[in-house]
């Protein structure tokens, strides 16, 4: 009796072992990186170097898949793109295509690694404006160099914005919103960083190009 008693004690105790065995390995799942307008994205140049830009805003395109704009001039098609602030996390997408003549780049992000909002900093995006930013509205941006910067806009020639919008080299990409509007992204500036004036292309243009690359619809988060 005490033999078969020891037999069924030395069972539970290997059940027990092997039960948390089976939780102490558990593999969890990743947490996801959050990313929207105004975050820092980094792109792989080789050698160990990157490309610094921002992220212009993130959202869904007709098949719900997870997309987002940028700069062109960041990264060409098949680029990787990173978090900057989340590096560790690794590759969270790549660039589909860029275009040069309005340089802007599309990035397709895997759904399952990011968390999409639509707050960074001091700029929200709840919606897209088409109507190019006028004197003398003022338009904001949220840079991953500068942060959140403000100032008049000049004028706008229908593709592109001209304002006194504080940015310098890495804010390329930044969202461009007035109150929480999209309406165009940062793309360079002239003369002096935060003194020469701010330019972009405007939201509108980027709209009508993307059904050309295959992109019928685009809505942000």
């Amino acid at each position: 009796m005490f033999k078969k008693l020891g037999t069924v004690i030395a069972a539970l105790f290997a059940l027990l072992a092997l039960t948390t065995l089976g939780v102490s390995t558990a593999t969890a799942a990743p947490a996801k990186v959050t990313l929207g307008g105004g975050s820092g994205i980094l792109f792989p140049t080789g050698g160990g170097g990157y490309n610094a830009c921002t992220l212009t805003t993130i959202g869904h395109d007709q098949n719900n898949a997870l997309v987002g704009l940028t700069a062109g001039h960041c990264g060409k098609a098949g680029t990787p793109v990173l978090s900057e602030s989340s590096k560790a996390a690794g590759q969270l997408g790549v660039i589909v295509f860029s275009n040069d003549v309005l340089d802007y780049a599309l990035i397709r992000f895997d759904a399952a690694l990011v968390n999409p909002v639509e707050r960074i900093g001091g700029v929200t995006i709840r919606g897209i404006r088409t109507q190019a930013p006028q004197f003398p509205e003022i338009g904001c941006k949220e840079g991953r160099t500068t942060g959140n910067t403000c100032g008049v806009t000049w004028f706008s020639d229908g593709f592109a914005h001209f304002s006194q919008i504080c940015v310098v080299e890495g804010d390329s990409g930044s969202p461009v919103v007035v109150g929480d509007r999209l309406v165009g992204m940062v793309n360079a500036y002239y003369f002096f960083g935060c003194i020469g004036p701010e330019t972009g292309t405007n939201i509108k243009p980027i709209l009508d190009d993307l059904p050309l690359r295959g992109v019928t619809y685009f809505q942000v988060i």
